[in-house]
């Protein structure tokens, strides 16, 4: 497994340790113009459940990978943070937010994975 697909998937278990929901791997590798490899998208129900969502992906990839994003934004309002790890952005919106900005449209030439839900 490459460190970016370890990335990927210690980020994916650190949201749904928070029942994140709908969330999207956007694999934007073959993009020439991108500025990042990816991003992770996911949902969440309230401002409380966004921050407590990024601050478990922070807490994950720390334990378990020894990561520390390169830096965040957003926990004034949580209503999107945004996490850089570099290769992968991570961002968890609230879900008018996330439809108001469509970030997997802006994006729909890159390849795009639905991670179910686990419940």
């Amino acid at each position: 497994m490459t460190e970016e697909k370890k990335l990927v998937n210690a980020i994916i278990e650190g949201i749904q340790d928070r029942k994140g929901k709908s969330i999207v791997h956007v694999d934007m590798s073959a993009i020439e113009d991108a500025t990042t490899r990816g991003f992770v998208i996911c949902t969440g129900t309230s401002t409380m459940q966004v921050s407590a969502i990024a601050d478990s992906v922070r807490d994950y990839l720390l334990e378990n990978e020894n990561i520390k994003p390169y830096n965040y934004d957003g926990y004034r309002n949580s209503q999107w943070i945004v996490l850089d790890y570099g290769t992968i952005y991570v961002h968890i919106f609230l879900k008018e937010f996330r439809d108001l900005y469509n970030l997997e449209a802006l994006w729909s030439d890159a390849v795009i994975t639905e991670i179910p839900d686990l419940d």
